[in-house]
């Protein structure tokens, strides 16, 4: 999938939303854990639930490598049955890996050949060897953390140099330069929408990965002024507001319609942008 294909799924369904997948078995339905896969049975229930409305879903990594095997195979399950199912729906592997040589060429082979993945999230730091590796596969997506949304984000990110230029900026400006607008994207994360009309004039068609709306208290309207661009050029996620909105029965219900509310938000936006 490129940039304008994204496009035209955003267009189709007047939605940015990504929901994210940071499924955590102590927080799931009590109910579901009886089930032989209680994480499988759960993200199964929320994706069919919430895919009319959504154009990518990314499960955090974290909450499945913490289960051990099991976790994977949960993983896994979700992954091809959004494939088989959805096959429209962008997979994010959210998994934040930074790594060189032959290691990151094996990161970039588990995500995008054994599991099918669209997107990888990827930290730069170590240069671009921890990139390029993942940016051979065509219609895959390596997502580079830029900005990110947590309050220590400043110890290292906003180091400015005698220039006055900014590390996520300098990221951002030499990154830019290793793929496309057709297979790289950034991580700015909600809480710094202000920042985002600064990010534009650097990487004005590139799309953005923006986490950080609703649980973390992110606003919608604000990614929206600084980030929209001619393309759409956002995906905005949104995993706890949405996947942990009820505890019940009646989650996955409730997960549509909470993500349903995002989605006409996005429509609003989008169309006061002429999209």
């Amino acid at each position: 999938m490129n940039a304008k294909e994204l496009f035209e799924q955003i267009q189709s369904k007047r939605s940015f939303l990504c929901v994210g997948l940071d499924s955590d078995i102590t927080k799931i339905p009590q109910h579901l854990l009886d089930t032989d896969d209680p994480i499988f049975e759960f993200n199964k229930a929320i994706v069919d639930a919430t895919q009319q409305y959504a154009v990518s879903y990314k499960p955090n990594l974290a909450f499945y490598e913490s289960l051990g095997v099991a976790g994977w195979l949960s993983l896994d399950k979700t992954v091809r049955y959004i494939r088989e199912k959805y096959p429209q729906q962008l997979i994010i592997a959210d998994a934040k890996r930074g790594d060189i040589g032959n290691t990151s060429e094996m990161y970039a082979k588990a995500f995008f050949e054994n599991m099918d993945f669209d997107a990888v999230t990827l930290s730069p730091y170590m240069g671009s060897e921890t990139v390029t590796p993942f940016l051979k596969y065509n219609g895959k997506w390596s997502i580079i953390l830029a900005l990110t949304s947590n309050k220590s984000a400043a110890d290292f990110q906003l180091i400015s140099d005698s220039n006055g230029l900014k590390l996520y900026e300098q990221v951002i400006k030499v990154s830019s330069t290793w793929g496309s607008i057709d297979n790289t994207m950034y991580v700015v994360g909600a809480t710094k929408a202000e920042m985002l009309s600064q990010i534009r004039k650097l990487i004005p068609n590139h799309f953005l990965l923006v986490p950080g709306v609703g649980a973390q208290g992110g606003s919608l309207s604000e990614v929206a002024l600084h980030g929209l661009n001619n393309q759409c050029g956002l995906l905005v996620n949104s995993s706890r507001a949405i996947i942990y909105a009820d505890n019940t029965t009646s989650f996955a219900k409730t997960a549509a319609d909470e993500a349903c509310k995002v989605r006409n938000e996005m429509d609003m936006l989008l169309q006061a942008k002429g999209l």
